[in-house]
């Protein structure tokens, strides 16, 4: 199943590049710890907000080498469940920022994830995980990008 979600950020590409590229433990959100091989390999929960509170799962997040282009750069990602793996789906995406400008960012994610059990969860997944993984989604591309423009904010 495929899913894509973006922001416009009101900050200028390099500035954007230069801390998705190089300091992924400043973005992520929900950071739990970052493994011994320098971030590669994070621990963080991921969800979304519901009436109640909050809904979140801890992923194991795998980031790979980034992919530039004058004027857009990507991260490829991918995210699984700690724990119970089998109910909860994998995912795998890029995060892209692309210039939208001199002084704007477009920060995305397009991802496609597995449903969990098979054919069975192929039908819930059509019925509710869809959109479910959408709001995961959305909720993890927002907080990217509410903790680059907190980081990047200039200090007064």
């Amino acid at each position: 199943m495929f899913a894509r979600y973006y922001v416009e950020l009101p900050i200028a590409f390099d500035a954007v590049e230069g801390m998705l590229l190089e300091a992924p433990v400043e973005w992520v959100p929900g950071l739990l710890r970052a493994a011994e091989d320098r971030g590669q390999h994070l621990l963080a929960d991921v969800g979304f907000e519901i009436d109640t509170g909050r809904v979140d799962k801890e992923v194991e997040i795998s980031l790979g080498e980034s992919v530039r282009i004058d004027g857009k750069a990507s991260v490829p990602m991918s995210w699984h469940a700690t724990g119970a793996d089998r109910l909860f789906p994998q995912l795998d995406g890029d995060l892209e920022i692309a210039a939208l400008g001199s002084e704007r960012t477009q920060l995305s994610m397009n991802a496609q994830y597995r449903p969990p059990m098979g054919a069975v969860g192929r039908v819930v997944d059509r019925a509710l995980l869809h959109r479910v993984a959408e709001a995961t989604i959305k909720d993890f591309v927002d907080r990217v990008g509410e903790r680059i423009a907190a980081a990047l904010a200039p200090t007064s």
